[in-house]
């Protein structure tokens, strides 16, 4: 379980106010001159949403449900904001540094911990507990969700559910006789037999740009089996030896297996890769399910397993959801719930997880026809389900977790892949910036 103390407020830099100003044209500000802070009792309640990873595969998802919402409640006026993926969590630090953020908000959970310290965030608690549908959402998740934060209460309500997975062309791999891997031997050798330059074909793909961390570390504890973020001792398993073997295995894979724009390459550009024919393989999660249906036909693309540890074991990362939650600012808290309610409920959940591939929180979804049928969520229930799986939880508590991978892994990992930066510095770099980290944490309360 998580340490559920933490008092020192995060300073943000004025430069993150700047951020905010760099929304484009078509995401509309929380504030408005105040015009969706008050209405007269005859106008329309105006709440603002933002969404955290907008597109075009998301965002028409989002503006369905909101127009739905609208027409079950007419007193109420939703304005979508939506945020690109790589940049929403930076826009997300300064709206809450200018005061100015939305009432309601799609919110990560490792977000959770820091936005609740900066006390931007309505804790749930008293709403959930009051929801008719609150014994039908994930009682994992929920209990995550409050052990993450310093004072243990609810900040988000967890609409979605995902895993790492490998996603891959059984048409390329039948045809090239190669089995689909299972172990990380298998992994890394049928990315060298799907590898044809003549053809402009790759193995592989990395993710090299923004958000490269995420996946690095979830593979590197797929493959490890190392079930401790920190050890007894408070050190960080991250410069584990096995980390340090596996990251020069894989990313030594850069221009060899994979396209060299790799080392910039983000989210859109990494499933681009595979979903136009240039690999073979790529590792991302479910959530990709909705890129991948447009782009190829069924039988092009199908779901794997990360592989199993030597020891036949799966290692998964706990706590990989994505929340609904209120910010503070609101001026109409009843109505934000309202917004809450109907994007968590089953109806919602339902429409959103069928079209994005991902795992519902809601037990009556759970129980729908096509929940059962997606291949690619059977992958993932039979690594959640499995006996022999493990989860670790890396340290989402420490208020700085996520700007150490962006601000340090992110950049760490294109120094190594363009040689600039040796392997096990980069690793030595980072297991460092956690434990300051979290010596700062234990210091600050006595913590052994």
């Amino acid at each position: 379980m998580y340490k559920k103390v933490w008092s020192v407020v995060c300073v943000i830099s004025l430069l993150t106010l700047l951020i905010l100003s760099g929304c484009n044209n078509n995401e509309k500000t929380a504030s408005n001159d105040g015009a969706n802070k008050s209405t007269s009792s005859k106008e329309k309640i105006v709440l603002t949403f933002w969404d955290e990873n907008a597109g075009p595969q998301r965002t028409p998802i989002w503006q369905e449900l909101i127009k739905r919402f609208e027409e079950a409640n007419p007193d109420i006026k939703v304005e979508y904001v939506g945020l690109p993926k790589d940049t929403a969590k930076q826009k997300y630090d300064a709206a809450i540094s200018a005061n100015d953020t939305p009432d309601v908000g799609s919110i990560q959970s490792s977000w959770l911990s820091e936005f609740s310290i900066r006390q931007a965030l309505v804790p749930l608690d008293d709403y959930f507990d009051k929801w008719s549908e609150k014994e039908k959402i994930n009682k994992g998740a929920i209990e995550f969700n409050r052990n993450t934060v310093i004072d243990g209460k609810l900040y988000g309500i967890p609409y979605t559910q995902n895993i790492d997975i490998l996603w891959y062309r059984p048409d390329w791999f039948k045809q090239a006789g190669v089995k689909p891997p299972e172990t990380w031997d298998e992994f890394f050798n049928a990315i060298e037999k799907m590898t044809d330059k003549s053809k402009k074909r790759y193995g592989f793909t990395i993710r090299g740009g923004d958000g490269a961390s995420i996946q690095l570390q979830r593979m590197m504890y797929a493959y490890s089996g190392i079930e401790q973020y920190f050890d007894e001792n408070g050190e960080s398993t991250i410069n584990h030896p096995k980390h340090v073997e596996f990251v020069k295995k894989y990313l030594g894979l850069y221009k060899k297996y994979t396209p060299e724009s790799d080392i910039t390459n983000g989210y859109k550009e990494m499933i681009a890769a595979f979903d136009t024919g240039v690999t073979a393989l790529v590792q991302h999660n479910i959530g990709s399910y909705g890129e991948h249906s447009k782009a190829l036909k069924p039988d092009q693309f199908a779901a794997l397993p990360l592989p199993k540890t030597e020891d036949g074991k799966y290692v998964v990362e706990g706590g990989n959801t994505i929340n609904i939650s209120i910010f503070k600012n609101t001026k109409h808290p009843e109505a934000a719930w309202k917004l809450v309610s109907f994007l968590t409920s089953a109806e919602s959940q339902s429409y959103w997880n069928q079209q994005t591939g991902q795992i519902p929180t809601h037990a009556d979804v759970m129980n729908e026809q096509w929940v059962k049928d997606a291949q690619h969520i059977k992958v993932a229930f039979s690594v959640l389900e499995n006996k022999d799986t493990i989860f670790y939880n890396p340290a989402f508590y420490l208020p700085d977790y996520r700007s150490i991978l962006d601000n340090i892994v992110d950049p760490g990992i294109q120094a190594v892949m363009s040689g600039k930066k040796s392997v096990e510095d980069f690793l030595n770099e980072w297991a460092s910036a956690l434990e300051k980290s979290k010596q700062q944490y234990d210091k600050q309360f006595n913590k052994k």
